[in-house]
């Protein structure tokens, strides 16, 4: 037994998160000998694992919300707000998202800070037969790690597994250009892929992300014909919907490139994470509106969306 060469692999692995693909270059192993090796570096205890945690979840609360919004699977997170308990919550969402997603074969990414801090999380191990890829086109945020197709890199890598990207803007007005483009040889992998997903983990938008991007704000209305900005709680795969769950845009002028809302929702499992305190209406509307399947949020979040509803 190499004790350095275990050391040293158990170090790159549990430290400083790199891949088994990063693992297998790096030491000029296979990735069965990458694998073989961090057993043996436990087995023998080089590496040992403790767990502590702190985090606890509200069952009471969360059966509260079983009974109003019949949905799949919640999980509310004590403390859940503020800086560590964010952090609390992000641990437990990647754990329940990474178990999800080695049950699957086709796994849907979006964009995002939570999303981001979500696969930071994920433990890098190497899952064969797996297929990220993205459902909607590019946020253009080109040089944020947060970005479309940096995610779905990012996700694959962490499992060594394959990626998808979907070459395209966000939103596409003209109803032809962005059909042709679907169509095109460069997207269909990705939305043929995207039609056969067994999951997808999201976090929730609002307008002022939207906003956020200079070339979608200065055409905001363009982009959302006909809706009152008003009557947005927040944003949905790329949608305005408002806080009865009700999606703003009708189908026939959603400018949104990638499938369609319907083709979304026939995901099986959709895992929404909310973090943020200050989501509670957009929560709330993404709730009635079965946008997701299973939710993980903060008790802080839970209690603002009673208040919402004049339940407290």
């Amino acid at each position: 037994m190499n004790i350095d060469l275990l050391s040293n692999l158990a170090k790159d692995f549990y430290l400083k998160k790199m891949s088994f693909a990063d693992l297998a270059e790096k030491y000029s192993l296979s990735r069965y000998l990458v694998n073989k090796y961090l057993d043996e570096a436990r087995d023998s205890g080089i590496v040992t694992i403790s767990i502590a945690s702190s985090l606890q979840r509200n069952h009471e609360l969360e059966q509260v919300f079983h009974k109003l919004f019949d949905i799949h699977e919640i999980a509310i997170i004590e403390n859940g707000g503020g800086s560590t308990g964010r952090k609390n919550l992000i641990k437990f969402a990647a754990d329940y998202i990474q178990q999800e997603i080695m049950k699957s074969s086709i796994v849907g990414t979006l964009w995002g800070t939570t999303m981001y801090e979500v696969m930071d999380h994920f433990t890098p191990t190497e899952r064969e037969g797996l297929t990220f890829t993205q459902f909607m086109g590019e946020n253009r945020k080109y040089k944020s790690l947060a970005g479309s197709r940096r995610m779905v890199e990012n996700a694959a890598q962490k499992f060594s597994s394959d990626f998808i990207t979907l070459s395209g803007p966000l939103y596409i007005l003209d109803k032809t250009s962005r059909i042709g483009l679907i169509r095109d040889i460069a997207a269909v992998d990705a939305i043929a892929a995207a039609k056969r997903m067994n999951m997808l983990f999201s976090g929730l938008g609002t307008l002022a992300s939207v906003n956020s991007i200079p070339t979608w704000r200065t055409n905001i209305h363009k982009i959302f014909p006909n809706v009152n900005l008003n009557e947005v709680a927040g944003m949905c795969y790329g949608r305005p919907f408002d806080i009865n769950g009700k999606i703003l845009i009708h189908p026939d002028v959603d400018n949104v490139f990638g499938l369609s809302m319907l083709q979304v929702l026939r995901t099986p499992t959709r895992i929404g994470v909310i973090p943020s305190k200050f989501k509670a209406q957009s929560t709330l509307g993404a709730l009635r509106g079965k946008f997701f399947t299973d939710v993980i949020l903060s008790e802080d979040v839970a209690q603002r969306i009673l208040a919402e509803m004049n339940m407290n």
